[in-house]
This record gives structure tokens, C-alpha cells and sequence, in this order.
């Protein structure tokens, strides 16, 4: 766990095509993460999934920093 204030920018540049949990995020007008706080990071969504429930953050987001995986939709 890093646990680290990063920007957006960061996060993508030091966790390519990864899975990114992060505390407390600073949201743009259109609900886009801008910053926050970096708890953990894998390739491996369960090993996200397994800290956020160990660890309950009241706000956090889950960001993955890659192309969109075939198997996940998203909705914008």
C-alpha cells in the first residue's frame, strides 16, 4: 500500500494498466477523479476488491489505468 496524495496524471504514469484504489478523491465538475489518496494498487481487481472490504474507506474509487478490459462495462 503507497497510501500516497497523487493526481490523476501520477496514478496512470506510475500504475499503467493497473487497478487503483483510491481514498477520499477530489472530483472535477464532471465527476472525474482528479487526486487522491493511493491505497493500494495491483493487475489484479480481487487483490482491490479484498483491501477496500479490509479496510471500509467511508469514500474511495476504484480506477483501473489501462483500456477498458472486455469484460467490464462501463457507463458514462
Amino acid at each position: 500500500m503507497t497510501a500516497e496524495i497523487m493526481t490523476m496524471s501520477e496514478i496512470e504514469e506510475q500504475f499503467d494498466n493497473e487497478w487503483v484504489l483510491v481514498e477520499d478523491p477530489e472530483l472535477d465538475r464532471n465527476n472525474k477523479v482528479v487526486r487522491g489518496r493511493v491505497l493500494v494498487h495491483s493487475k489484479n481487481r480481487n487483490d482491490i476488491d479484498a483491501v477496500a472490504i479490509r479496510l471500509r474507506p467511508k469514500r474511495s474509487a476504484f480506477l483501473y489505468t489501462g483500456p477498458p478490459p472486455d469484460n467490464i462495462l462501463i457507463n458514462i
